[in-house]
């Protein structure tokens, strides 16, 4: 008496030897299925990792620079006074327990900013004068690009010192050849030029001189625009509701205190904002990708109808069959799903090499990049997969 034959069993090596075979025999295809994919994925990552490279480089920047600075300013507010801030105004402040330093930058507004003195009346050029005071620079936790920032030395001496957007305005890229500018109807020797300064960008594009130059040179009357405050971190709130009283005990309504920190972190929620329309953009595509997918296993059922009759004659189950389009669609979904992870690295780390940032790519986002195109090419195999189950066997066969 024969034995009875055994069973047909598929393997997990022989479902992984099946599917491999159905996507190489189609390589053109598989390739272009895989690329939604890959562009959802890698859109996403390099979203997340952007955004996380980007929070690192604002954290990085907020504890060099400190969040325990104020910025005081005159406005026109309800009162009856001139809106300006009093001459006395810095020295009031230093009076402050929790104040550590305050320094005032004060506008010359009878003085523009000129490579030189062949200037067409009325051409303001766009940059400012401001006459500063020699603690400035320490205050605002600037630095120097080129040179020296002003000084007890040069305090009577016409000097100036340039920021960062107005240096490379009038084309000044070094100082080693003695450089001027022409300020109002004077010529003053650059001795300096400021890195970008974070906290006071306005800063950036004008020209620094010192208080004495600006009234012995200029004319300027050195009425403060501008107060810059540091105090102890832990006083801060308290520093901020006395300032405007303080600065101005007659009319502390025309005081505006800001703390230029806050436009950083304003900043930062701005470009959290864009992450999460980005990510919607990633899903979207990552969902045109399973469409793809879903699309091309459904062609492939059709077209391999006679392979499928000749499985299921040879022993091949409906689990069997299911077994082997799903598991192309997972497949494929995969590939697609690490050549996006590693895409959106790429993207992450050309972007931060560009912008100096330190290199972080989220871990969640690479399990979760592949996770969510295994999840999308399940279900966009299961409906291919179910029909190419439930194709008959002799129906099947005649496609041969």
């Amino acid at each position: 008496m024969n034995a009875p034959i055994p069973p047909s069993r598929l393997t997990s090596a022989d479902a992984l030897r099946a599917a491999g075979v159905g996507l190489r025999t189609r390589r053109l295809r598989s390739i272009l299925s895989a690329l939604g994919i890959v562009i959802g994925i890698g859109a996403m990552v390099a979203v997340l990792g952007l955004s996380e490279s980007s929070k690192s480089d604002l954290l990085s920047q907020l504890d060099e620079l400190g969040t325990n600075m104020l910025q005081a300013t005159g406005t026109a507010g309800i009162g009856i006074g001139s809106g300006e801030l009093p001459e006395e105004s810095p020295a009031m402040v230093g009076r402050i327990g929790p104040v550590e330093t305050v320094t005032s930058v004060s506008e010359v507004p009878t003085a523009n900013v000129y490579r030189n003195d062949f200037i067409p009346a009325g051409q303001s050029g766009g940059l400012t004068v401001y006459a500063a005071m020699p603690n400035l620079l320490e205050t605002l936790q600037g630095s120097m690009a080129q040179g020296v920032f002003l000084d007890q030395a040069s305090a009577d001496y016409p000097v100036a010192v340039l920021g960062s957007v107005t240096a490379e305005r009038l084309g000044i890229r070094s100082l080693e050849v003695p450089t001027r500018v022409w300020l109002g109807d004077e010529w003053f020797p650059v001795v300096g030029i400021m890195d970008s300064l974070a906290l006071s960008p306005d800063l950036d594009r004008a020209a620094l001189v010192s208080t004495t130059a600006a009234a012995d040179y200029l004319g300027a009357d050195l009425v403060p625009t501008k107060l810059y405050v540091r105090a102890n971190p832990a006083d801060i709130g308290d520093v901020r509701n006395v300032l405007p009283a303080t600065v101005n005990p007659e009319n502390p309504d025309q005081v505006e205190v800001t703390r230029p920190s806050d436009a950083l972190e304003a900043r930062e929620a701005a470009e959290s904002a864009l992450t999460s329309l980005f990510l919607g953009l990633g899903a979207v595509a990552l969902l045109v990708g399973g469409v793809g997918i879903a699309n091309v296993m459904v062609i492939s059922v059709l077209e391999r109808r006679g392979e499928i009759g000749l499985r299921r004659a040879l022993g091949a189950t409906k689990r069997h069959i299911s077994v082997q389009f799903l598991g192309e669609s997972l497949m494929l979904s995969f590939i697609g799903g690490v050549g996006g992870v590693v895409l959106g690295a790429l993207i992450t780390a050309g972007y931060a090499v560009l912008r100096d940032w330190d290199i972080l790519i989220p871990a969640a986002a690479i399990v979760g990049g592949i996770v969510a195109s295994l999840v999308i090419g399940a279900v966009a195999g299961l409906y291919p997969a179910r029909r190419a189950a439930s194709v008959s066997p002799t129906e099947a066969l005649r496609a041969l």
